[in-house]
């Protein structure tokens, strides 16, 4: 039986309790927490009961994380997350983490193929938004080689320590 979300390359699979170390340090690197919103340290006593905890229904909690893997070796490589789910319109805002260590060698864009053709094909989504910021350069042209546009500027959308950057809104639409 072939799976759903995967390819010679990546697996995208839901959330395990063996998650728990590579969801601590990446919640915890601090060079990412200007575009995940988090503002303190994350404790592993709070994710090993987000992890616990966890609901994987789409419709119900409107967000959805999904763990990016090597699909050779099973390795967590990153999360491709699914929030703002609005089931009216049928999209939802994405946000994509390729673990440091595994950047710039081809995953990212595996995984895009991937949720492109499942929230299209399985979860009926008529658009995919995200919200990039202007120096992420690499991100931006990743999702724009997926058929992403930029749509809109959001002036002083985030913090980065006492500086605020502006951000760019990308859509795909279907």
């Amino acid at each position: 039986m072939k799976k759903i979300i995967s390819n010679d390359i990546v697996t995208l699979r839901s959330l395990e309790a063996t998650d728990l170390d590579v969801l601590y340090r990446w919640e915890n690197d601090t060079r990412l927490w200007t575009v995940s919103n988090i503002m303190a340290p994350s404790p592993k006593s709070y994710l090993w009961q987000y992890l616990q905890n966890y609901d994987s229904d789409f419709y119900n909690t409107r967000q959805l994380r999904l763990m990016i893997t090597l699909t050779a070796t099973g390795e967590a490589i990153g999360t491709i997350d699914l929030t703002n789910f609005d089931p009216f319109n049928n999209r939802a805002e994405m946000g994509i983490l390729i673990d440091h260590a595994h950047q710039g060698k081809g995953y990212g864009s595996e995984a895009l193929k991937l949720i492109k053709g499942y929230v299209r094909d399985y979860l009926g989504l008529f658009q995919l938004y995200t919200l990039v910021p202007v120096d992420n350069t690499a991100c931006a042209a990743l999702l724009k080689k997926h058929g992403f546009v930029t749509t809109g500027h959001l002036v002083q959308w985030i913090n980065h320590g006492t500086e605020r950057h502006d951000v760019e809104v990308m859509q795909l639409i279907f």
